[in-house]
């Protein structure tokens, strides 16, 4: 029997959104986590001379895995030997690599909710069981070591994310560890999703191999590497694994794209010009933390990383799709409606990346006051 998922509401309201830009209305896209940067410079002429040079096959860059390597060691102060990073197609890849690979149908796999749309989906459809784990304002929306412990009976396995998928907050490094620890005492394999690394406004981002050198980590060039339409992620396997990784990945992938490997070894060294994008989001992030609260919007989950705010829109609607949908008819403001994230109480939540561009998010900001305004004015008249 084929699992039962979920859709991913977000593509449904960005098709709207595509349809009403055929139309001819101004769309300012807020409901992906889709840098508008391009690849770095560097990357995009490594793949310009590659295409006119090298006619590339299956392949997996040594050069790339090798310079990952040492991305752990100079980031986290972690030895990764090369041949444990397995080139994947995009973090998407990785994590099924992840999962099928570590894990037998039927195993029970703990997260938090709200969490990244996909970690439910890609559990169920692997016939696995996804264990949500509430987390709200209390545990800033994370999943704890507390509550890992408290499920019973154990998990087989935990997907941890920090920076996480909706509410960008970040694990400190004592409950990063302090996971790991329930994790060994009640042999809970962990799945550690860091692709948002590097996407930081309260300070440094902890991998988990600096606490759990058996983790399985997925990564991707998506996200800081501002790479998402190049598909190019990658997963550290522990050493015990790696032959069974390599299996699977082997038959259901083949290799990831050999044009970007060649392009994402250009961009690991385009420091000045990612960090330019980060100080962007930067101040997106500040402008949305102002203005928000001008909305009506003061609930909010604390944006450590990535570039999402997780808002709480309870007080004006208790469907957060129809919600998503009308904004974006009425204003051309496309936002991401909270079911996808969290099927139990996303129905009162809305998120926001700011991923785009500084004037966009002043463009929304001015569009979305007047809307909000009137939403409210709706929501307190007399039933």
């Amino acid at each position: 029997m084929s699992a039962q998922i979920d859709p991913f509401h977000a593509i449904g309201v960005s098709v709207l959104a595509h349809e009403l830009k055929a139309q001819g209305r101004s769309i300012i896209h807020m409901e992906f986590g889709q840098p508008s940067t391009p690849a770095p410079k560097a990357a995009i002429a490594a793949a310009h001379h590659v295409l006119d040079t090298d006619p590339m096959g299956y392949w997996e860059s040594s050069a790339l895995t090798q310079r990952l390597a040492r991305h752990y060691r100079d980031t986290y102060g972690v030895e990764v030997d090369p041949r444990q990073i397995i080139m994947t197609c995009g973090a998407s890849a990785a994590l099924v690599l992840a999962l099928a690979a570590s894990f037998e149908p039927g195993a029970r796999i703990a997260m938090a909710r709200p969490g990244y749309v996909a970690y439910r989906n890609t559990v169920k459809a692997l016939h696995m069981e996804p264990v949500e784990i509430a987390a709200g304002h209390n545990e800033r929306f994370q999943i704890t070591a507390a509550a890992l412990e408290a499920v019973e009976p154990a998990p087989a396995g935990v997907i941890v994310a920090s920076p996480a998928n909706p509410t960008g907050t970040i694990l400190p490094p004592e409950e990063l560890k302090a996971i790991a620890e329930v994790c060994r005492r009640r042999n809970i394999r962990i799945v550690s999703d860091e692709i948002y690394h590097g996407l930081s406004y309260v300070g440094p981002t902890h991998s988990m191999l600096e606490f759990e050198p058996t983790a399985l980590i997925v990564n991707s060039f998506s996200k800081y590497y501002s790479m998402a339409p190049w598909r190019l992620g990658w997963l550290v396997a522990p050493k015990a694994d790696l032959s069974r990784c390599r299996a699977f990945v082997g038959n259901l992938f083949l290799t990831a794209p050999s044009l970007a490997q060649h392009a994402a070894l250009a961009a690991m060294d385009a420091t000045e010009e990612l960090e330019a994008n980060v100080a962007v989001y930067r101040a997106n992030r500040a402008l949305l933390l102002a203005a928000l609260p001008q909305l009506g919007l003061k609930e909010i989950a604390p944006p450590d990383g990535a570039f999402y705010v997780w808002a709480d829109v309870g007080h004006l609607t208790s469907d957060s799709l129809a919600f998503c949908k009308q904004l974006l008819r009425d204003t051309g403001v496309a936002t991401a409606p909270g079911v996808d994230f969290d099927p139990v109480e996303g129905k009162h939540f809305v998120r926001f990346s700011f991923a785009v561009s500084t004037p966009e998010v002043e463009e929304a900001i001015r569009r979305m006051t007047p809307w909000f305004a009137e939403a409210a004015r709706r929501a307190a008249e007399p039933a």
